[in-house]
Order: C-alpha cells, then structure tokens, then sequence
C-alpha cells in the first residue's frame, strides 16, 4: 500500500505561481512515474505532468512552458511547480503514483487532491 500526501494549494491572484508537492510512503519496489491531475468543477479529470521513472517528463499543451515537475527520488517525493496561473488553471489537483509493488504486481494510488483558485 502506498499512501501520497499532497500539499502547497491555495488561493493565488493570475500571474502568481504555487508549489505543490507530493509525498510517497508504504512499502513499494520502486517508483514507476508520478503524475499530477487536476479537475475543474464540470470537467473531467486531465493530465497535466508525469514524471517517469527515467527522468521523462511530459505536459500537457497547455501548461507548457509555465508549470514544471520535478522529483526528489530520495524523498519519493514529486513536485509541481507552476508559475504564471491563470483562472483556467483552477482546479482540484491529484498526485497519482505507479509503483512496482511486488515482484509481479503494479499498482497505482491516489492522493487526497489538493485545491488550487486562481482569482483576484
């Protein structure tokens, strides 16, 4: 089991930038990658960074440019940076994990979400 514990939401005028982080514990082989979500009240949920086990990371087009993940694979922890939000931006924002749980077995867990406002 692993459980993720999010944190760095709040509220931020347009323009402004917010850190989130995520935070792995429980018994795992290793981390595959770790992913932010995030969903709009009406939307479905999107991806919107993954970070792979091999240092790939992948945005969607529309944080392009603006918002960065990083991992602290010491710490199995994963981070987004996100710099100059915008109102679209708000939402409720996941961590998702896959991990090699087992010899034979992948598994994937979810964080709590954490909310993101964008508004002045």
């Amino acid at each position: 089991q692993v459980h993720l514990v999010e944190s760095g939401g709040g509220l931020v005028q347009p323009g402004g930038s917010l850190r989130l982080s995520c935070a792995a514990s429980g018994s795992f082989f290793s981390m595959l990658y770790m992913e932010w979500y995030r969903q709009a009240p009406g939307k479905q949920r999107e991806l919107v960074a993954r970070f792979g086990s091999s240092g790939v990371v992948e945005y969607v087009d529309s944080v392009k440019g603006r918002f960065t993940i990083s991992r602290d694979n010491a710490k199995n922890t994963v981070y987004l940076q996100m710099n100059s939000l915008k109102p679209e931006d708000a939402a409720v924002y996941y961590c998702h994990a896959v991990v090699q749980a087992t010899i034979t077995t992948i598994g994937d867990f979810w964080g709590q979400g954490t909310q993101v406002a964008v508004s002045s």
